[in-house]
């Protein structure tokens, strides 16, 4: 596993403006990656780039100096001064060997993350593999390394409960809608058309909600909103007069003072009594106190959700010593993994030769006694040679394998 290296750019040491600048766009990725395999004579390479890290992944005899950082860097053509490359050498994380296995299985199970327990580096993991896979940056040793990061990481996914519960506002702000069984045709009037807004009404999109209208102080944000949903924009000023009634608000502006007061919202409802919700993701609320003193309301808001947020996100780092051993156990599979395969890659010529002297004394040294023989005869030389190249075959590879990992 000595061959095994890491170079990694990462938001704990680098700050995420300049980590950008270590982003290889796809047009470039090839010559990029062909530039400094050829010159630092690479075998296996693939290139990992996500929003807060940036990670050569590759197979090479060199030690990982900060001279060859450096080099390595330069070799990449990217859009940096040498005073940045000094810089940026000096900050960067290297691993080595067994080191830079577990550091890939740390990543691949989220727990290097700004969020631990997120499963979606596994999965830009694999795309940036298999990436580098086709364009013929990888062969067999990367393979089986990454062949175990799955595996551990489907482990560590399965068996903890490191990405069980959901730490995002958002993601818990719908369960809570979720928990109150409304019906897909209820009608919500969505007030801000913003990030926040985006992310909760994509959950409820994908969950067959269908009735939406959007409010928004600029139209056109409201209109590429509703546009996406299927529903009708208004400007923010509209909710006055907004007659055509609700069963769930949900709101998230920038507002320094409510947006939906106690006047606004009896408005809205336009005398109907029945129980509302209203899911208020603001800072400060939109909502004004008036409205939950005075109406019946089942009220989401952000501060409640951040409480549960917190304690999920405690119980995830909770689960870390779980997804650590998983990480051990496998590690201390792969190394016997790793060994029975350079047996196999160094005997891999062994059936090509047996069968190479098995056609030699058939068709030459024996040719002549052979062609005497009768039906019967040659049907029985032709079973036990099958059977003796067999295991002439098979033979030497199991005790190589045995032999190679009871001497390690």
């Amino acid at each position: 596993m000595k061959y095994l290296k890491v170079i990694a750019f990462t938001h704990k040491q680098i700050d995420l403006k300049d980590l950008g600048k270590f982003v290889i766009c796809n047009e470039s990725l090839e010559s990029s990656l062909e530039s400094v395999r050829r010159k630092f004579d690479i075998p296996e390479i693939f290139y990992i780039g996500t929003c807060n890290r940036v990670e050569f992944v590759f197979t090479a005899d060199q030690n990982l100096s900060n001279e060859f950082v450096r080099e390595f860097i330069q070799a990449l053509n990217l859009p940096v001064s040498d005073e940045q490359v000094q810089a940026f050498a000096d900050q960067v994380s290297i691993y080595e060997d067994v080191e830079a296995l577990n550091h890939l299985l740390r990543i691949s199970c989220s727990l290097e993350s700004l969020v631990v327990g997120e499963k979606e580096i596994l999965a830009q993991v694999r795309k940036a593999y298999d990436t580098c896979r086709l364009a013929g940056f990888t062969g067999d040793y990367l393979r089986l390394v990454m062949n175990r990061v799955v595996k551990t990481s489907k482990e560590v996914y399965t068996n903890t409960a490191i990405a069980r519960k959901p730490i995002s506002v958002v993601s818990l702000a719908y369960r809570k809608l979720r928990e109150l069984k409304m019906c897909t045709q209820s009608r919500i009037l969505i007030i801000g058309a913003g990030e926040t807004n985006k992310n909760i009404s994509k959950y409820l999109k994908k969950h067959k909600y269908s009735n939406f209208t959007i409010f928004n102080r600029t139209l056109q944000n409201a209109q590429v909103l509703a546009d996406e949903l299927g529903g009708k924009a208004y400007g923010l000023d509209a909710l006055k007069t907004f007659k055509d009634g609700f069963d769930v608000i949900i709101t998230c502006t920038s507002a320094t003072e409510p947006i939906l007061t106690n006047e606004i919202y009896n408005s809205l409802l336009n005398t109907d009594t029945s129980r509302k919700v209203i899911v208020d993701l603001a800072v400060p609320n939109d909502t004004s106190p008036e409205v939950l003193d005075n109406n019946p309301v089942t009220f989401i808001e952000v501060h409640s959700l951040q409480e549960i947020a917190n304690s999920n996100l405690q119980e995830r780092y909770e689960e870390l010593i779980f997804a650590e051993r998983i990480i051990e156990d496998n590690i201390l599979e792969f190394k016997p993994v790793l060994k029975q395969r350079r047996v196999e890659i160094a005997m891999r010529d062994v059936p090509v030769k047996i069968k190479e002297i098995r056609s030699a004394a058939v068709n030459r040294i024996f040719a002549d006694e052979i062609e005497g023989m009768d039906s019967n005869s040659r049907e029985v030389l032709e079973r036990v040679m099958n059977y003796m190249e067999k295991k002439y075959i098979s033979l030497p590879m199991v005790m190589a394998k045995d032999i190679l990992i009871k001497n390690s």
